[in-house]
């Protein structure tokens, strides 16, 4: 389960309403995933970071197929893609493919956001293999 804490808060709130939001500087206006507190765009120490939705399109940099889960609730085997985000260049974002392990995946590969309902009120962002224009 996520522990949500004072940076993550609006991450995980709205996750729970299936919609993706990510840190975006105020100083820059760049997104960062996960926030810190400077941003590694501007070198803001004060970010002051705004949660914006994003569609949660991407397409899959690479990926893992895991068949040891360490944490409890992942049947295994399961696979963890790395995905840049179309909201902007070299933003990335881990999550669990939904199509499972044999789901024709590619470098390259068109995903989207989905979410997965783990317990009431709390759901995770996954991704999706989207279909060929």
């Amino acid at each position: 389960m996520p522990v949500p804490d004072e940076q993550s808060a609006p991450f995980w709130a709205a996750a729970a309403e299936h919609v993706l939001v990510l840190a975006r500087c105020s100083r820059c206006g760049d997104f960062n995933h996960p926030p810190d507190l400077t941003c590694p765009h501007c070198g803001s120490t004060d970010p002051a970071f705004v949660f914006t939705p994003v569609d949660g399109t991407g397409t899959i940099r690479s990926w893992t197929v895991m068949r040891q889960s360490f944490l409890p609730g992942f049947e295994e085997p399961f696979v963890l893609v790395d995905v840049e985000l179309q909201a902007q260049g070299d933003l990335r974002m881990i999550g669990r493919l939904v199509d499972g392990p044999d789901a024709a995946i590619n470098v390259g590969s068109a995903v989207s956001i989905v979410f997965e309902d783990i317990a009431p009120r709390v759901s995770v962002p996954a991704f999706t293999l989207s279909p060929n224009p």
